[in-house]
C-alpha cells in the first residue's frame, strides 16, 4: 500500500466515523446498524468524481437514473427493521450499485439482492468483490416479482417506491417477517409490512424520496 493510499484510507475512514456520528445525532441508537455503517466505505460505491460526498447526508446518483440513497435512510430502513428481531435471511429488491446490501451483510443471516438492469448489477458485483462478503448473493431480476426460489424471507427491503406492496412479495414474507418499503409517488413515506399468520399489519413512518419500482429487466 503506498502513502498516499493509507492517507486516503485513513481519511475516508475519518470521514465514516463523522458520518456515524451524525447518525447517532439524527437519532440512530442500534449499534449493531452504526457498527455495519462503519464497516463499510460508502466511497467506493459511487463514481471517483464523487467520492468527496461520499459521507455526506445526500442521496448520489449511480448512473442509471438511479441513486444510492442517503445513509440517514439506509440506516432507518435496518433499524426499524431489526427492533426487537434478528433480519435472518433478506431480500434486497434494488441492489443499485450494492451498498445496502453489504451494510446488510453485517445484520442479516444471508442477503439475497436482486437488480432489474444488468450493467448496474455488474457494477455492484464489482464494488462487493474486494469485501469478500460470502452471504450476499446477488440476482439480475425483476425486483416486483420477488425471488420465489429462495423463499420465504424474514426480511424484505425495498429501495423504490410503488403505490402499494406487490402481492408476490407479501406472500414471499415468512410468518412473523417484516417488510420495508416506500409507499406513494410525489408524496412518498416508508411503511413496513408485518405478516402475522395471513394478516399484513402496516405501520407508516416518515417522508421519503426514492426513485419508482419499475417492472421488466433491462
Amino acid at each position: 500500500m503506498t502513502l498516499h493510499s493509507r492517507d486516503a484510507g485513513q481519511a475516508a475512514g475519518r470521514a465514516r466515523g463523522r458520518m456515524v456520528e451524525r447518525l447517532r445525532g439524527q437519532g440512530i441508537t442500534d449499534e449493531r446498524v452504526l457498527a455495519a455503517m462503519m464497516q463499510v466505505p460508502r466511497h467506493k460505491f459511487v463514481d471517483e468524481g464523487l467520492a468527496y460526498s461520499a459521507y455526506d447526508d445526500t442521496a448520489l446518483p449511480i448512473g442509471y437514473q438511479q441513486t444510492i440513497s442517503q445513509p440517514l435512510v439506509v440506516a432507518r430502513m435496518i433499524e426499524i427493521l431489526r427492533a426487537g428481531r434478528e433480519l435472518g435471511r433478506t431480500l434486497e429488491v434494488g441492489a443499485g450499485c450494492g451498498y445496502q446490501a453489504a451494510v446488510l451483510s453485517f445484520v442479516a443471516t444471508e442477503v439475497y439482492a436482486v437488480e432489474r438492469i444488468r450493467p448496474l448489477l455488474d457494477v455492484a458485483r464489482e464494488n462487493l468483490r474486494p469485501l469478500r462478503l460470502p452471504n450476499v448473493r446477488l440476482k439480475c431480476a425483476d425486483g416486483s416479482l420477488g425471488l420465489p426460489e429462495a423463499a420465504p424471507f424474514d426480511t424484505i427491503i425495498v429501495a423504490a417506491a410503488a403505490q402499494s406492496v406487490p402481492s408476490s412479495l407479501k406472500a414471499q414474507l415468512a410468518p412473523g417477517g417484516r417488510l420495508m418499503m416506500p409507499l406513494g409517488t410525489a408524496d412518498q413515506r416508508l411503511v413496513m409490512v408485518e405478516r402475522q399468520g395471513n394478516v399484513f399489519k402496516e405501520s407508516r413512518y416518515e417522508a421519503v424520496r426514492f426513485v419508482p419500482l419499475l417492472t421488466g429487466m433491462e
